[in-house]
């Protein structure tokens, strides 16, 4: 072994030494110091991890693989929701990711599901697509129905419907729904996005 092999293992050994003393000894730093430094750091955290929320509910991510910008995101297009004459939007996040932070982590968590079918090709073509549209939306409807359709009430509310400005239809069916305690998606299957082979699933009324 040279010179100068010695001297570097010796220095890096030192180094090593210093670090594992560093961290065994007791911080001299005042606990108000320690409070103060932890407290900006979960501000570090909590921003970073709302913006990263934020990027995963924008509609640049959610349209960001073909399955979805070339079969749903297709069909809403052609809705009221992505536009009208008021302008006001409602992306795939506004229905299809709860506001509120546990059901929108537990939704995350459900997401994960969909980037296993990404993987596998489960839904890579338009017809592996349509085959699982059916099961697909069952999920998707069954979420909606436990959580009483909260996503489409943050927008449309029964509390706030003035029913005499409504077609007499669709005043009929709100004041039917509200008496027999439905919710938005026993009735509006299909409002966003192409319906599957409805062969004996209920339409709602």
């Amino acid at each position: 072994m040279n010179k100068n092999s010695f001297i570097n293992k010796k220095k890096k050994a030192g180094i090593i030494r210093r670090i594992w003393t560093w961290f065994r000894t007791p911080s001299r730093l005042a606990i108000g110091t320690l409070l103060i430094l932890g407290f900006i750091a979960g501000i570090v955290f909590l921003n970073g991890f709302h913006a990263t929320m934020e990027v995963m509910n924008s509609e640049k991510f959610c349209t960001s693989c073909h399955e979805m910008r070339d079969n749903v995101y297709q069909e809403y297009m052609d809705t009221v929701h992505y536009s009208n004459r008021t302008g006001v939007r409602a992306i795939c996040s506004d229905c299809h990711v709860p506001k509120e932070f546990v059901p929108k982590m537990i939704r995350k968590i459900q997401a994960s599901k969909e980037l296993y079918g990404k993987v596998t090709g489960v839904i890579d073509t338009p017809q592996k697509f349509d085959d699982h549209r059916l099961a697909m939306a069952k999920n998707e409807w069954a979420r909606m129905k436990a959580n009483n359709s909260q996503e489409c009430r943050n927008c449309h509310n029964f509390d706030f419907m003035d029913f005499t400005e409504q077609k007499t239809v669709a005043s009929k069916m709100h004041a039917m729904a509200i008496k027999e305690n439905k919710t938005c998606i026993d009735c509006h299957k299909g409002i966003a996005h192409k319906l599957p082979d409805m062969t004996g699933i209920p339409n709602g009324f």
